[in-house]
C-alpha cells in the first residue's frame, strides 16, 4: 500500500484575515462569526490552537471611530463597504475550537496592518 502526502494542515499566521464565530459574547463585544485580523504568528498559533488578534466589521459607525482603522473594501456578501479593523477590541479565540476559516481577502497590506499596531501601542503602550 503506498501512503499519500497530506495536504499541510491551514494554520492562520500573523496579518491573516480570518473567519471566526465570536459566540458566546457578552455586553458590547461583538457576536456571531465575523472577519479577524490575526496578530499572533503562525508558530504560536498552531502550538497553542490559540490565535490573538483584532475583530473587523463593516459597520459605518466607525468611520468615526478614533480607534477603528479603515484597511478598504470588504469582500463576500459585504462586497463594496468599507471594513474596519476595531483596534480597541483585542481578543484571542481557540481557532480550531471555533472552526476558523481563511476570509477571501485573505491578508491585510503591509502599510494598512503597521497602521493597526501603531494604534494599537497607543492603546496599550507596549513599546
Amino acid at each position: 500500500m503506498v501512503k499519500r502526502a497530506t495536504a499541510k494542515a491551514w494554520v492562520p499566521d500573523r496579518q491573516d484575515v480570518i473567519w471566526i464565530d465570536c459566540n458566546p459574547q457578552r455586553g458590547q463585544e461583538m457576536r456571531d462569526v465575523h472577519p479577524f485580523l490575526v496578530l499572533s504568528p503562525k508558530a504560536f498559533n498552531q502550538r497553542t490552537s490559540l490565535i490573538i488578534g483584532l475583530p473587523m466589521t463593516t459597520a459605518d459607525y466607525n468611520a468615526d471611530n478614533p480607534f477603528a482603522i479603515n484597511v478598504g473594501v470588504a469582500g463576500g456578501r459585504k462586497a463594496g463597504q468599507t471594513s474596519y479593523v476595531l483596534c480597541h477590541q483585542p481578543k484571542s479565540f481557540d481557532w480550531r475550537a471555533r472552526g476558523a476559516t481563511p476570509h477571501p481577502i485573505k491578508q491585510i497590506t503591509d502599510v494598512r496592518f503597521a497602521e493597526v499596531l501603531a494604534l494599537l501601542n497607543q492603546i496599550i503602550q507596549l513599546t
